[in-house]
């Protein structure tokens, strides 16, 4: 990668990486503010399985394209989630992959879906000390998500834990409007929401570079027979306001199941950031040895729990599954990742990122 872009890799981190290394982990919010005049979708990958990871880097790095790996509360919280991934190990999994892969293009580590789903001291104190082991681990963004909370208390939540973020000047994506799973009525955001929403969080001093909303899409595999239904006028008109209030652009959750068609004409409606997440444990599923399935579909019937919570329990099986099988996870992440990054547009988004960086310096 460019030495412009590698001397933008913050000082904690090339201290911990090595001066001497390719690797290029930027901080979110240097990747956001450039991507706002930008016609493109940075890619998120939720990578709750690490077989999946070398594939997406190699398809980034052929493409010359921005990527971000990313994990949610409940995948990867202080104590390992269902994945089994603390973010201390997240970040030593994705840096390690990114050396022994050569992969030298930028990206961020982010940590989606900091969750508060109530106004309770106990659940606001989690989220914050989650936030500090992210930050001491090396994360270089951040989603703070207290939508489960009336638009107040949203604000006010959003607000008191996103000042650990502004005051590290690391990258920052709020939401609002909770993304329903599939099989549930989603509730779309509106324009109203998020003018109150933004000028409050501004009001207290917080400046977010994305906003995350409802406007239909759905989490998770979409059952038979169920439409996308994502409101692409609305999406528009959210994005006008967020501008307005000084943000880079929109997210989108829910990508997995949604046709490329779709997808593509997202980075139209003001989106610059798409979250994948169930996409990629398909793909490591279809890869894994047939008995280490059985066993994991085994538990999850037993445990009356979504096939996604034996990721912990079988991850030492999971880690340590043979080679063949390994490379088999691997080109079906390269070609799932490779036609997603066309679809965003992000071809190319790399080198655009330097020049829009060097502008900005």
């Amino acid at each position: 990668m460019s030495k412009q872009l590698l001397d933008r890799v913050p000082e904690r981190l090339r201290n911990r990486i090595g001066s001497g290394s390719g690797v290029c982990l930027l901080n979110g919010r240097d990747l956001f503010g450039a991507l706002r005049d930008e016609n493109v979708i940075l890619m998120a990958c939720n990578t709750r399985i690490r077989h999946v990871i070398p594939g997406i880097m190699k398809a980034a790095q052929e493409l010359d394209a921005i990527v971000a790996f990313e994990l949610t509360r409940t995948e990867g919280g202080i104590d390992g989630g269902y994945t089994g991934q603390t973010p201390q190990i997240f970040v030593d999994t994705v840096i390690d992959y990114a050396e022994r892969c050569g992969f030298t293009k930028p990206f961020i580590i982010h940590g989606d879906h900091t969750t508060v789903q109530d106004t309770s001291d106990d659940e606001i104190e989690a989220a914050r000390a989650l936030i500090r082991a992210q930050i001491d681990a090396g994360y270089t963004s951040f989603a703070i998500d207290a939508s489960f909370t009336p638009l107040t208390d949203n604000i006010r939540i959003t607000a008191d834990l996103a000042a650990m973020v502004e005051a590290e000047q690391f990258g920052l994506e709020v939401e609002l409007g909770e993304v329903k799973p599939v099989g549930v009525e989603t509730n779309l955001t509106t324009v109203k929401e998020t003018d109150e929403f933004l000028a409050g969080l501004t009001a207290r001093g917080i400046h977010p570079q994305l906003l995350a909303i409802d406007n239909g899409s759905k989490r998770g595999n979409y059952l038979d027979g169920e439409m996308v239904r994502i409101d692409l006028e609305r999406t528009r008109e959210i994005c006008q306001a967020a501008l307005r209030h000084g943000l880079a652009g929109l997210v989108q959750h829910g990508i997995t199941g949604t046709p490329l068609r779709l997808v593509g004409k997202l980075v139209e409606y003001g989106i610059r950031k798409g979250n994948i997440g169930t996409l990629w444990q398909n793909v490591a599923h279809a890869g894994l040895p047939l008995d280490l399935m059985d066993a994991m579909r085994r538990w999850a019937r037993e445990n009356s729990r979504d096939i996604k919570f034996a990721t912990r329990a079988f991850k030492t099986d999971i880690d340590a599954i043979p080679a063949e099988n390994v490379k088999q996870i691997v080109d079906m992440a390269y070609r799932e990742a490779k036609d997603f990054l066309l679809a965003f547009h992000a071809k190319g988004s790399a080198s655009r990122l330097a020049a829009a960086m060097g502008k900005a310096a």
